[in-house]
This record gives C-alpha cells, structure tokens and sequence, in this order.
C-alpha cells in the first residue's frame, strides 16, 4: 500500500521557504522558536530523526504543527508506507 504522507525533506524545504521570504536568519527563527541554530540547520537539510517536539517549536512559529493523521490499512497487512 502506497500511502502519501509529507517527508523530512519537504518538511525542511517548507521551514527554509517560510524563513527566507519572512528574511530570518537561522539563528534568529531557532531564537524565536526557543530552539538552537543547528536543530534549525538539520530541520532544513531533512534529517530523519529530530524530536518531534523541536520540530514543533520551529513548525510553530509558522502556525504549523506536525500531528497524528488516520491511514487506511488492511489490518492482516504488516506493511508499512
């Protein structure tokens, strides 16, 4: 099952988006988010596996945050998307 779903990638490409047309800096969106100027760099470049409540911080500021979302599944399917 092919489930679409928004990656880590997108995920940085829209905070890089955001932060550029509002024109912040990396530090200055990590001061308003109350998070460092690097979890902003590794949000950006699409890493994996950065805590979802720091993600949230940075996805805050533009009035975004990341959530639970329902997926359909076969419930015999072991399968992930």
């Amino acid at each position: 099952m092919n489930v679409d779903r928004i990656s880590p990638k997108q995920i940085g490409e829209f905070v890089r988006r955001r932060r550029i047309e509002r024109r912040m800096s990396q530090k200055g969106l990590g001061e308003l988010a109350g998070v460092g100027t690097r979890l902003v760099s590794e949000l950006e470049r699409g890493k994996p596996t950065l805590r979802m409540d720091a993600v949230n911080k940075v996805l805050w500021v533009f009035g975004k945050m990341l959530g639970h979302v329902e997926v359909p599944r076969d419930e015999e399917s072991h399968e992930r998307p």
